[in-house]
């Protein structure tokens, strides 16, 4: 999964967290426990995040392309504030429903999964169902920048909530200003990492051109190979994109309901252990969100059907 190629990077900002730490603790010896505590949690939140995080990529370089080259920085740059504005709300939103009112995280994040089963299920049907229709669709969206950057914002909405919820499970335990502050670097470096990938990845077909110009024959075959890949990268990134739905969609379903998972789990075999149930467990996630997805566009095709009959 896009995950796993991403520890590496996460440990490499854990390091600055830990370097943070031991700069502080030398400026700030009173302090010093404290920003120890923030580095190890740090990287253990970052962890226990980074499958949510690959998803997150492939999803956001997914929902920003498809528009003009010269708009494609200027989009990535608009969902990045977005996304910024989204952690802005969603930090201090996690830490006060947390405090005074925990029942409500885990429905709210079902309602957030149910609508990621629903936007990937909507883009299969589009793509097996309205084939003819769908070039211009795709021509249309394209061309309405502020459709594509709502869309993409509202996607990383509900994917920030989940990466400021599981980050805030592993540091629940601690101080409130341990809490903030994790938070917040965690949000502000992932919003930098993802977007900043985004960027790079939508302007591949830039530097593949970029190099293809130059005098040297090992850069003008680099430039050559980008530019041939890149197309292909771009559908690879709508079908992780979609996927990706499914998997978060349905695993945050899944979680929600009481029992669901250890009952999951014993069906497999092994009772859940080993790289075989894991595989397993991940194309369950992946049915699951599916069906969910298939389940609520049939419900809306029905309420839309009645309200244009009445």
């Amino acid at each position: 999964m896009a995950a796993g190629s991403l520890l590496a990077l996460l440990d490499d900002i854990a390091s600055v967290l830990d370097d943070v730490a031991l700069m502080s603790k030398t400026a700030i010896k009173g302090s010093a426990s404290t920003f120890d505590d923030v580095a190890v949690l740090g990287k253990t939140a970052m962890k226990k995040t980074s499958g949510v995080l690959g998803d997150d990529l492939a999803l956001n370089a997914q929902q920003v392309s498809g528009v003009n080259a010269d708009r494609e920085l200027p989009v990535v740059w608009a969902v990045a504030k977005g996304s910024l504005l989204n952690k802005v709300i969603l930090v201090p939103a996690a830490l006060l429903i947390s405090y005074f009112i925990p029942w409500l995280i885990t429905p709210l994040l079902m309602l957030g999964g149910a609508f990621l089963c629903f936007e990937g299920a909507e883009k299969v049907l589009h793509t097996f169902f309205h084939k003819d229709t769908d070039a211009a669709h795709t021509k249309q969206v394209s061309t309405d920048e502020k459709s594509k950057i709502r869309g993409a914002i509202r996607t990383d909405f509900i994917l920030s909530a989940e990466i400021v919820v599981i980050a805030l499970g592993v540091i629940s335990s601690q101080p409130i200003m341990t809490q903030v502050i994790i938070l917040s670097l965690i949000a502000l470096l992932i919003t930098v990492f993802v977007y900043g990938l985004v960027a790079g990845i939508v302007k591949l077909d830039d530097l593949g051109l970029y190099l293809s110009r130059r005098t040297s024959a090992v850069a003008q075959s680099a430039g050559r190979g980008i530019l041939v890949l890149a197309p292909y990268l771009m559908k690879l990134l709508s079908i992780v994109g979609t996927i990706a739905m499914f998997l978060v969609g349905g695993s945050i379903i899944l979680h929600g309901i009481p029992g669901a998972e250890h009952a999951l789990e014993t069906l497999l075999p092994g009772q859940g252990q080993g790289w075989v149930a894991e595989l397993l467990i991940v194309v369950a996630h992946l049915i699951i969100g599916l069906v969910v997805g298939l389940v609520i566009v049939a419900v809306m095709s029905l309420f839309h059907k009645k309200d244009q009959t009445a």
